[in-house]
């Protein structure tokens, strides 16, 4: 174990620079952007507990989350839950930590979780995958790999996620065990834990004390896990397996609700809010009495339904209301946000899908979110990672890190010299400040074409989802291997041989 952590420490100190400045998270110094009066908030809040007091919420086929709140003193009564008022708060309140630090197996990588810091992860759980040479088809293990690859040579993600995309052709009930080992081999970042049931949830653990070593899992935080309800007002067996594993081993739960109006909550944003506030809160308190102190998140995952197909639809204006709502609802109870970013529903990397990108990646950073699900390559409402729109989409995260970076007002940002310098009526080009900061005044996006139309119609006319198909094959070509400890990388291929071995293959979960 002592010989893994120091491999950790090392490949941190003797890895070779990126090509491009890169930061660990997006530390934001703008304010957040507030919808709801305090009046407001307190309304949401007393309806998400009169929900919780007089309707409940389930939680089928573990008894033993039944037995736990029984034992906390609520009222149980079959698979229903009723929780007194205010006592979600209280228990959330008085031991859920308000930030805590994700380590990766290179510390330069380690997150914040919490305050004014940002991670940005790219997308969770499609079956299909896109890309402008092969078209939309089923994702395997090998587009899986290349995205693990692609996703750590961008500089501004800083997440290696989860289930990058469902490699399909691996056994459904195994599968977990092969992307783990390719977040832990192929990147350096940090990565989630598997979701689905406590036994995978064991696996991803036993995974990450092999590389971190048990005594470092045992004091802090090296996965993360997204439990989510089954809306409305339900979670299964599957998620409170994960969440109790993951909470006994003082590893973050963010406690998501996915909801679309009119479908899975009311079809208004207040009645919304009110059902993912109750849902997220039980969850979150049930994570704190089973471990108080263990990191938890309010998750929100709430966008709309079309009210002429019934299809799910993002970056709308409901969706923006949300998300900033719930970032308030987070810090008044003094946890971090876990939330989503560039939704689209578009089946191609076109305007569609960069608008709806762009406003849901917006408002979920004017949330304050501490951590954001989805912010690349998403499309198709969930179904599909594109290639091209992982580029896309990763312009967006550089952006509008740059924007939350703020104003810079050091003597030399304010150019006072300069001025004088340059004088009335001349240019500033080729002054001796333009040359000392060029290259790092102005955020440099790498998919926009900015020349004359003669030179954009000379290289071949491209639109910015062809240009991003040539960056995502250079960046993968380009691709460092991070390496790992031979004996490590030996352990574990061994333990995912013999947990094989104790099942045969299933083609469903």
């Amino acid at each position: 174990m002592e010989k893994t952590r120091r491999h950790r420490r090392r490949r941190g100190a003797d890895r070779p620079a990126a090509a491009e400045p890169r930061a660990p998270f997006v530390l934001r110094k703008l304010a957040t952007f507030n919808v709801l009066s305090e009046a407001g908030l307190e309304q949401i809040e007393a309806n998400a507990d009169r929900i919780l007091h007089e309707t409940g919420m389930e939680f089928h086929d573990d008894p033993e989350i039944l037995e736990i709140f029984a034992k906390a003193g609520c009222d149980v009564d079959g698979t229903r839950v009723r929780f007194a008022p205010r006592f979600c708060r209280k228990t959330i309140t008085a031991t859920a930590p308000a930030r805590f630090t994700q380590h990766a197996r290179n510390p330069e990588n380690n997150l914040q979780l919490g305050g004014d810091a940002t991670v940005l992860c790219p997308s969770w759980g499609p079956p299909f995958v896109h890309d402008l040479d092969r078209g939309r088809r089923y994702a395997n293990y090998q587009d899986f790999t290349d995205l693990v690859k692609l996703h750590h040579t961008l500089p501004w993600l800083h997440h290696s996620g989860g289930v990058v995309c469902e490699p399909v052709d691996l056994p459904a009930n195994k599968r977990h065990l092969d992307m783990l080992y390719a977040h832990i081999r192929w990147s350096d970042r940090a990565f989630m834990g598997a979701f689905i049931g406590a036994g995978r949830a064991g696996h991803a653990l036993d995974m990450a004390r092999i590389l971190f070593g048990d005594e470092f899992v045992a004091e802090n935080p090296v996965l993360y896990c997204v439990s989510n309800t089954n809306a409305p007002l339900v979670m299964d067996s599957h998620m409170s397996g994960a969440l109790k594993t993951y909470a006994r081993a003082g590893q973050p739960v963010a406690c998501t609700p996915w909801v679309l109006t009119g479908a899975m909550s009311p079809t208004t944003v207040a009645g919304t809010l009110a059902q993912v506030l109750a849902e997220t809160m039980a969850a979150m308190t049930l994570v704190q009495l089973i471990a108080p102190g263990a990191p938890c998140l309010m998750g929100s995952f709430a966008s709309t339904m079309s009210m002429r197909s019934g299809a799910p639809t993002f970056g709308t204006p409901e969706a923006g209301l949300m998300v900033l709502a719930a970032g308030q609802l987070a810090r008044r109870l003094g946890v971090p946000l876990h939330t989503v970013g560039t939704l689209s529903a578009s089946k191609l990397p076109d305007g569609q899908s960069q608008q709806e990108a762009a406003w849901g990646l917006m408002m979920s950073m004017f949330a304050g979110a501490n951590l954001i699900n989805h912010a690349t390559g998403w499309l198709e409402g969930g179904l599909v990672t594109s290639y091209e729109k992982t580029i896309l989409d990763h312009d967006l995260c550089g952006k509008l890190a740059r924007f939350f970076d703020g104003i810079d007002l050091s003597e030399n940002a304010q150019a006072m010299e300069a001025i004088a310098a340059t004088g009335p009526g001349q240019h500033f080009l080729g002054s001796e400040h333009t040359q000392a900061n060029f290259k790092s005044a102005l955020f440099r996006p790498w998919t926009p074409d900015d020349n004359s139309f003669e030179q954009w119609e000379a290289t071949g006319s491209k639109d910015a989802a062809s240009r991003a198909n040539a960056i995502w094959k250079d960046r993968l070509a380009s691709y460092e291997d991070p390496g790992l400890d031979q004996d490590v990388d030996e352990a574990l291929k061994d333990y995912i041989a013999r947990r094989k071995a104790e099942v045969p293959d299933q083609e469903y979960f």
